[in-house]
């Protein structure tokens, strides 16, 4: 349940990757003037097709910007306590202390987080070490037990070498790792990828019970809507670098505003309906070669002539629901956004 307290926020934020293709500059508008807040104890997903910018937004808000990607505008700003901390206005070693104290991170594939030559206890005892001084490696090693313990998994996993794990294991040993000292937000970048749908519902429940015990925020990245309408509190549907609809998931999920949102839900199976799922017409666009206007009218059905020429701007509906679409906001335009 949320406390309607903004813990992260952003403000018209903007991450390119710059390429040199042939000593030619490409400029891929992966995040392009996202403007977020999320709340205290809350599940915020974000949803959207395979190369929308989902894991760069992801990146962005947990200042891991590194070449080609470049940060070209906007600010992430944390609330800790009472303090507003702009995370780009920090220094190296202030990044590395707000990093795993106060938000954590579990990238995709759990197998690149873990050293495949020592034990798993050793991961965590080095883990602790790096950010907590006055501990024995005996008192670690506790901490490491009850943590696991406390999560439901069982402690001899921390004597086993990555390898002798299966895919699922491994990857609630990485989840555990990231909740190891009560971090105030989680960003997890496709958690459940490549697992069979028995692990990822054991996977799923694990962030439920992280979140449960330590009342903090999770933001939860996933293509795969079957598991926003399971987790997440809030939803936020990303196209093309932008967000393009933001609402409660229920509301989402009860009322799509969006064509596309539209094709997104109306796509997943349904119990019962033998029938063929209508997905979605045509293909992403290249984040470097963006359409004029909307990003999504060439694939739209409700196509008008304003939406290739214009942006729209993410508004208000009911209901705290915000939607970018020439069909609901009233003639309103991104006066931020500049068409490719």
């Amino acid at each position: 349940m949320t406390t309607n307290k903004t813990v992260l926020r952003t403000q018209n934020l903007k991450s390119y990757y710059i390429l040199d293709v042939y000593g030619t500059k490409k400029v891929v508008k992966a995040v392009d003037g996202v403007d977020l807040e999320i709340q205290e104890n809350e599940i915020y997903g974000i949803a959207g097709e395979s190369g929308c910018g989902k894991t760069t937004l992801l990146k962005a808000l947990y200042a891991l910007i590194k070449p080609p990607l470049r940060l070209m505008d906007g600010r992430v700003v944390y609330t800790r306590g009472d303090q507003d901390i702009d995370i780009y206005s920090l220094r190296k070693d202030e990044i590395r202390k707000l990093r795993w104290e106060y938000i954590a991170y579990i990238p995709q594939g759990a197998m690149s987080i873990f050293n495949p030559v020592i034990k798993l206890k050793e991961t965590y005892r080095d883990f602790l070490d790096s950010h907590i001084s006055g501990k024995t490696e005996k008192e670690m090693l506790a901490i490491a037990r009850e943590h696991i313990d406390k999560l439901g998994l069982p402690t001899k996993i921390l004597d086993a070498y990555p390898h002798q794990l299966s895919g699922g294991m491994r990857q609630r040993v990485a989840i555990a790792l990231a909740a190891l000292l009560k971090p105030n937000v989680i960003f997890a970048d496709e958690p459940t990828t490549a697992l069979d749908v028995v692990v990822q519902r054991g996977v799923v429940q694990l962030l439920k019970s992280i979140q449960n015990l330590q009342r903090n925020t999770i933001i939860l990245v996933t293509h795969d809507m079957g598991i926003h309408a399971n987790i997440t509190d809030r939803l936020a549907i990303m196209y093309a670098g932008k967000i393009i609809e933001e609402a409660a998931t229920r509301e989402i999920f009860k009322n799509p505003l969006h064509p596309y949102t539209q094709y997104l839900i109306n796509s997943l199976p349904k119990f019962g309906d033998t029938g063929k799922r209508a997905s979605t017409p045509g293909n992403p666009p290249s984040l470097a070669n963006l359409p004029e206007g909307c990003p999504f009218h060439p694939r739209c059905p409700q196509l008008s002539e304003i939406c290739k020429e214009r942006i729209p701007k993410l508004t208000s509906t009911d209901n705290g629901h915000k939607v970018a679409c020439w069909l609901m906001n009233g003639g309103e335009d991104d006066k931020n956004a500049t068409s490719s």
